[in-house]
C-alpha cells in the first residue's frame, strides 16, 4: 500500500510539474503580444511568430477607427479555423501585393466581434467605408475573388 501512495505521489508530481512548465512556456511566448492580453489560447500563441499574423487590431481601436468614420479593410478569423488556416497564407501576400493595409481580428481571443460584426463564419472579409460596411467576402475562395475584393476596396 505505501508503494502505491508514493507512485501516485510521484505521478502527480510529474503532472503537476508538466503543468507548470507549459503554463510558464505560454506566458513567456505571449509577453509583449499585440492583442494586450496575459493570457492567450494556445492556438493563438502559435501563430505570434508568423508573418501572416503581423496586422492584428484590438477590438476598441477598430471601434474607434469606424466610429471615426474611417475606411477600413478588417480580416476575421480564428487560429482554430482550419479554413482561415488554409486562406491567411494566400490572402495577405495578396494584400501585400494590392497594397492594401487589411487589419486582422482574432476572433479566438475577441469573441465580442461575432456579435458586433455580425460574423457567422470564418473567414470573413469585410471592407468599411466611411465606418459603415460596404463589402463582405465569407468562406474559402480562390485567389482571383481575394484580388478582386481588395482591388475594389483599393480603388474606393
Amino acid at each position: 500500500m505505501k508503494k502505491v501512495i508514493i507512485f501516485a505521489a510521484v505521478l502527480v508530481l510529474i503532472f503537476g510539474g508538466i503543468a507548470f512548465i507549459t503554463q510558464y512556456q505560454k506566458e513567456k511566448a505571449s509577453e509583449g503580444n499585440p492583442y494586450g492580453k496575459d493570457d492567450l489560447d494556445t492556438e493563438t500563441v502559435k501563430q505570434l511568430d508568423d508573418p501572416n499574423y503581423q496586422n492584428i487590431v484590438q477590438p476598441d481601436d477598430l471601434a474607434e477607427k469606424l466610429e471615426n468614420g474611417e475606411d477600413a479593410v478588417v480580416y476575421f478569423f480564428s487560429p482554430t479555423c482550419p479554413h482561415c488556416q488554409e486562406t491567411t497564407p494566400v490572402l495577405m501576400p495578396i494584400a501585400d501585393d494590392e497594397n492594401v493595409d487589411v487589419l486582422q481580428y482574432n476572433l479566438l481571443e475577441f469573441e465580442q466581434g461575432w456579435e458586433d460584426y455580425e460574423i457567422e463564419y470564418t473567414p470573413t472579409l469585410i471592407y468599411f467605408e466611411g465606418g459603415a460596411e460596404k463589402d463582405r467576402l465569407v468562406g474559402s475562395q480562390p485567389d482571383s475573388e481575394w484580388q478582386s475584393f481588395l482591388g475594389k476596396a483599393k480603388e474606393q
